[in-house]
């Protein structure tokens, strides 16, 4: 098949978007912490730009996409340093060059750890977070994209779908993020927050013009799919926006730009998984869940005094698990051949299917998250002192401050 320009071009425009997404990241999660540890949230998503690229160009590629050992892994000989690849080499089955897969598929790997890094805010160590960077990634992420997309068998034996990442994104980083928290327990220091709500919006408003790369770009071509996962993405955060803000107003008696915000970040988790199989009404469906279910949790949350910063598993966790089930239900045919009917449609084992598939992603992710930070804590503190926790990390870990004192 030979290189189409136009499937190129619009998936070099989607891999720019996916990319601004980690920096947007940076800003939404640092406007979110208090004003000593904003610079140190912040480094956690941008080193994610440097090592998970480095990592992932040496074996990431290969254990992800190359050819399959077990249903579990790729072959991590296959891509090794990218070797054995030439410009003109056609990603099989689609119109673009390996190169250009191999790079949007990087993006979701930079971001997907990343994620995570919200709920363990103002305690892990930096020594600590790049271990668990790179570990992370090669025993939860790599295996579970290759079992979902990359040839597996949750994909090829079981039949799930994800159309952008329900389970490979979301659902891991937030369950991932829960095993974090019960790991290191809660914060002793304490500071208001959020800090800098402007930040938030910032980082809102880059972490959704991306989206759209993120979830359109899954079709990996310019065609009917495409705008349809670029409309059902915008559907999703505004409906889950509006209805967190409702939630909020009727509540907490206020409607608020932190709640329109993460609600719409919760829709657009949520929307992910299903944003190429399912119709716009259905999307508006996952919008309201969206807005709803992650609400819930977070108060289920906090009536349990969980110490998830800034509720990754509220947000991402639930909204991808919500995602998933909701595609269970929701898929038609009528939009998208290549997906399935959902339960709604008069396919009960579609909807099973997904089940079992979000089901193994929230063990494996917790599980084997738990058992990481234990490794790692036995060779490095995973968590700072009660000294750098009081003083704040980003002058203790960093020797840097995000303002400058005016006295």
């Amino acid at each position: 098949m030979p290189i189409n320009a136009a499937d190129t071009a619009f998936m070099i425009m989607a891999t720019a978007l996916v990319l601004i997404m980690t920096p947007g990241l940076a800003f939404f999660y640092g406007g979110l912490v208090g004003r000593k540890n904003v610079l140190t949230i912040m480094m956690q998503s941008f080193i994610s730009l440097g090592v998970s690229t480095v990592l992932w160009v040496t074996v990431g590629f290969s254990l992800c996409f190359g050819s399959d050992i077990g249903g579990i892994i790729g072959n991590p000989a296959d891509f090794f340093l990218l070797m054995g690849i030439a410009p003109g080499d056609v990603y099989p089955g689609l119109g673009i060059p390996v190169y250009l897969f191999a790079a949007y598929q990087l993006m979701f790997a930079v971001i997907t750890p990343a994620l995570i890094t919200g709920a363990f805010a103002d305690r892990m160590t930096f020594k600590a977070y790049l271990a668990f960077l790179v570990g992370w990634q090669l025993v939860v992420y790599y295996p579970f994209v290759h079992m979902v997309w990359g040839g597996g068998w949750l994909a090829e034996n079981i039949g799930v779908l994800d159309f952008a990442g329900g389970i490979v994104v979301h659902a891991l980083a937030g369950m991932a993020a829960l095993a974090t928290v019960f790991f290191l327990g809660s914060r002793r220091a304490s500071e208001p927050e959020p800090h800098n709500i402007p930040f938030v919006a910032l980082g809102t408003a880059l972490l959704w013009f991306g989206w759209f790369g993120f979830n359109a770009g899954s079709a990996l071509a310019v065609n009917e799919i495409s705008a349809l996962a670029f409309i059902n993405t915008q559907i999703g955060a505004a409906f889950a926006g509006v209805t967190w803000m409702i939630l909020d107003w009727k509540l907490q008696k206020k409607p608020t730009l932190v709640g329109f915000c993460v609600g719409a970040v919760a829709g657009l988790a949520t929307i992910t998984p299903a944003a190429g199989f399912v119709a716009p009404q259905g999307a508006m469906v996952i919008g309201i869940l969206a807005g709803s279910i992650p609400y819930a949790a977070i108060r289920f949350r906090q009536q349990k005094n969980w110490d998830d910063a800034l509720d990754v598993w509220g947000v991402h966790g639930v909204g991808g698990i919500v995602g998933i089930l909701a595609l269970g239900l929701l898929a038609t045919t009528k939009m998208n051949p290549d997906g399935a009917d959902g339960l709604f449609y008069g396919n009960t084992s579609f909807f099973v299917t997904e089940l079992v598939g979000v089901l193994v992603a929230i063990v494996w992710a917790f599980i084997v998250t738990y058992a990481l930070l234990w490794a790692i804590n036995k060779v490095t503190p995973v968590r700072v002192s009660d000294e750098t926790e009081q003083a704040g990390l980003d002058n203790a870990l960093h020797g840097e401050t995000a303002y400058v004192s005016a006295d």
